[in-house]
């Protein structure tokens, strides 16, 4: 794997805020969001005491990914991730349409589910008996203030970030502190993290690999970072070092976090609990006044997962109008250098997701969560089979490189985990079903607008080689 070298910066529409500080943050922000606070009891109950095994694997696999992803963002330092390597590489304004769909769907669906546990989690910390009307109004509310912080400046964007990430982070921190405290007591069960217990009609391996999809939602979001590409200092340099180290540090503490939930607690009392890690800190410091504070917690963290995502999604569209894929109009710039009208546009979807999800029942929250990571993971099969396409597209600056058995092991781990074969439910496929078919009606009006204008969808390349149309 090269390393790579300081190059001058290509001029951009957007202001270059991100350094590699902000840029680590920005990462494990994202990836700390809030499946770690309620899938532990669910991967406890697909592979018992060894509910840490699912995690250490989902981060091998994100980590297979995200070496691709590092290839691509150093050679094609632009914002619209995904779907502009997929365009490069294969030319098909249909695939690539599908995958920039999928990608902001899955962004605007957590976004908009995190708006809801937003308010939710305020109502509880507050002992406000809230109806459901109620929370979906403050729903709204802290998304259209997520959509002002966005319109203001991604540095604004970033140093809340900052703020809502260490947030996040203590509450972690708390439970792993709690988990040494009960060490010192001797108050863990060491045994019953070794312990693999599988449900009755799966076998070890179906077991661990459906663990694996539970746990691999805990792991996406170091590939929202590339769509901050076109914002950051240098990001030929920085993007190796600090994706990396962002990818170690959350996979570090989710396998901290696991070890100590089952060490403390039994794990027929996590499995379908709905907050596994407040009893966690309940078993193992009973004086701590948890329930008062991590409802606190669990809402800043989930506001920074809504703040990303809402980020991404939106410099995902500006990328990919910039290329021409989707109208134009969404590259329009403010004068503060965002991307106002796709701002615009993703926050009118996510008003519409809350609405929905807000009618939605707790299972079916669950259901989309799992859904989002299968349509993450079908995209990641994808970009680890574009890194090895674009080897025959050479560019006139060093990057980083993976080795081409690690981008094949991510295609082959990638699409055993979004078939049925890893332990699936159906349902997850069915929603993944009705968001691709209005993907496909999308996308037709569209490309028929762009024949009928002449416009040709053309690529971005480097000075020396020359655009590539799409007829």
């Amino acid at each position: 794997m090269a390393s790579t070298t300081a190059q001058p910066e290509e001029p951009t529409e957007l202001r270059r805020v991100l350094g590699p500080k902000l840029l680590l943050l920005f990462i494990i922000g994202d990836i700390l969001g809030t499946g770690v606070y309620a899938l532990t009891g669910q991967v406890a109950a697909e592979v018992g005491g060894a509910a840490w095994l699912p995690f250490a694997i989902a981060f091998a696999v994100a980590l297979l990914t995200a070496l691709s992803y590092l290839e691509l963002v150093t050679k094609y330092p632009q914002a619209a991730g995904a779907a502009l390597y997929v365009h490069k590489a294969f030319g098909l304004h249909f695939l690539t349409f599908m995958v920039a769909f999928t990608v902001m769907c899955s962004g605007i669906t957590s976004a908009s589910t995190a708006s809801r546990a937003f308010a939710s989690n305020l109502a509880v910390g507050t002992d406000w008996e809230a109806s459901n009307a109620q929370i979906m109004l403050i729903a709204l509310g802290f998304m259209l203030l997520i959509a002002a912080i966005n319109l203001r400046g991604v540095s604004e964007g970033v140093k809340t970030n900052v703020v809502l990430t260490m947030i996040e982070l203590s509450g972690l921190l708390l439970v792993i502190l709690v988990g040494l405290w009960a060490v010192v007591g001797g108050d863990a069960d060491w045994g019953r993290v070794i312990a693999f217990d599988t449900p009755d009609d799966k076998n070890v391996f179906l077991a661990a690999t459906t663990a694996t999809s539970l746990a691999f939602f805990a792991m996406v979001g170091f590939e929202d970072a590339v769509n901050m590409a076109e914002e950051c200092h240098e990001p030929n340099r920085i993007f190796p070092k600090i994706m990396l180290t962002g990818l170690g540090i959350t996979g570090l503490i989710y396998v901290l976090v696991s070890i100590t939930a089952v060490a403390l607690v039994p794990v027929g009392e996590l499995a379908g609990n709905d907050t596994p890690l407040v009893t966690v800190v309940e078993r193992g410091a009973p004086d701590l006044p948890i329930d008062t504070i991590l409802p606190f917690i669990s809402m800043f963290a989930v506001a920074n997962s809504a703040l990303i995502n809402m980020l991404m999604a939106s410099r995902l569209l500006y990328g990919m109008a910039k290329q021409g894929v989707i109208p134009r109009s969404l590259a329009k710039v403010s004068r503060r250098q965002t991307p106002w009208l796709a701002i615009a546009f993703t926050t009118v979807l996510s008003l519409g997701l809350i609405a929905y999800v807000s009618n939605a029942s707790d299972e079916a929250v669950q259901v989309l969560g799992g859904t989002t990571s299968l349509l993450l993971l079908a995209v990641f099969a994808v970009v680890n089979t574009a890194v090895l396409v674009l080897r025959r597209d050479p560019v006139d600056h060093s990057h980083f490189r993976t080795r081409a058995p690690i981008a094949l092991l991510g295609v082959v781990t990638c699409v055993y985990l979004v078939t049925p074969l890893s332990g699936r439910p159906g349902s997850q496929y069915e929603i993944a079903a009705i968001l691709l078919a209005i993907g496909l009606v999308l996308s037709v009006p569209m490309y028929v607008l762009s024949r009928r204008r002449g416009e040709p969808l053309q690529v971005s390349a480097p000075d020396d080689l020359p655009p590539h149309d799409i007829p």
